[in-house]
């Protein structure tokens, strides 16, 4: 069954979000570019990844601002980081959840580690995988794009939308399954329109939290696939060198899709973070008052 999805109000934006499960610590999911609530539940893969992670928490999970069943932003207006952060905190407040495991997935990552700084008492710990710091290639970052393959990238994108482009890179394994494909096109067309998406790409490019890192102060957990063609474990490995007591996992594999592959490493407990008797990084108390299922 799909769950029941629920609305935050963030300043004038609606979030859509679900709660699934009911463990002992709290779970907020950050997915990355482009995400729908509900037609996340139509593919095997994904479904049992949230899943399993609801099998030992209650897993809150959301649309950013801009995709899938959340309000979408105008390319004229768009919002800053700091903006679509507080996004989390609004969900989380809807949900009735005062401190939580945050774990961003891609562009999720940055944008959950921005909470973390802001809201290290709501930060139980801090997950990320395939996440980056910044993602145009500079002198002083070589591990991402540079500004006009990206722009290229734009172009093919708005071009292509609703195709099956771009699983070579985000999840080479099973980039000729015709089922991964059929459904990869789909979930473009309902989660963002090809301007929607086009716009969340390039907020997505401009994202930069060097800064940020070193400020962190919860148990924070690193993980990256070793092959992945998006996002380069370099980033990564500089991110874990970057925030003070973080911990890398180098996992095997080239896909940046974390359900496809084998997603049981990503999704097993980590004793720091889901073991609910330790105070310092269990969920901790939360409020019922709003919906949970």
């Amino acid at each position: 069954m799909v769950p029941a999805t629920h609305y935050a109000k963030s300043g004038d934006v609606h979030i859509a979000y679900q709660v699934v499960g009911d463990g002992p610590i709290d779970l907020v999911l950050v997915h990355g570019w482009i995400s729908h609530l509900e037609y996340q539940w139509e593919d095997p893969a994904l479904a049992r990844f949230l899943n399993r992670l609801a099998s030992f928490s209650r897993l809150i999970v959301f649309d950013k601002r801009g995709t899938g069943l959340s309000d979408r932003v105008a390319e004229s207006a768009l919002p800053t980081l700091e903006m679509r952060m507080d996004d989390i905190r609004a969900v989380m407040d809807a949900a009735g959840s005062n401190r939580a495991v945050i774990f961003g997935i891609s562009e999720g990552g940055p944008l959950s580690t921005l909470f973390a700084a802001t809201y290290p008492g709501r930060t139980a710990a801090l997950i990320m995988y395939g996440a980056y710091a910044k993602w145009i290639r500079t002198d002083d970052y070589p591990w991402g794009p540079t500004r006009e393959q990206h722009e290229a990238a734009f172009n093919a994108y708005e071009k292509h939308w609703g195709t099956p482009i771009g699983l070579k890179t985000l999840a080479p394994s099973a980039a000729n399954d015709e089922r991964v494909r059929q459904w990869w096109a789909q979930f473009m067309r309902i989660a963002a329109s090809p301007g929607a998406g086009i716009t969340l790409y390039r907020m997505n490019v401009e994202v930069d939290i060097r800064a940020i890192l070193p400020t962190i102060r919860v148990p924070t957990l690193i993980l990256h696939r070793r092959g992945d063609r998006l996002q380069p474990c370099e980033g990564a490995r500089y991110m874990a060198g970057q925030i003070p007591g973080a911990k890398f996992v180098e996992l095997p594999g080239d896909d940046h899709m974390l359900w496809i592959g084998d997603a049981d490493l990503a999704a097993c407990r980590d004793p720091r973070i889901s073991d609910g008797r330790n105070s310092d990084v269990g969920g901790g108390p939360r409020s019922r008052n709003g919906p949970l299922h």
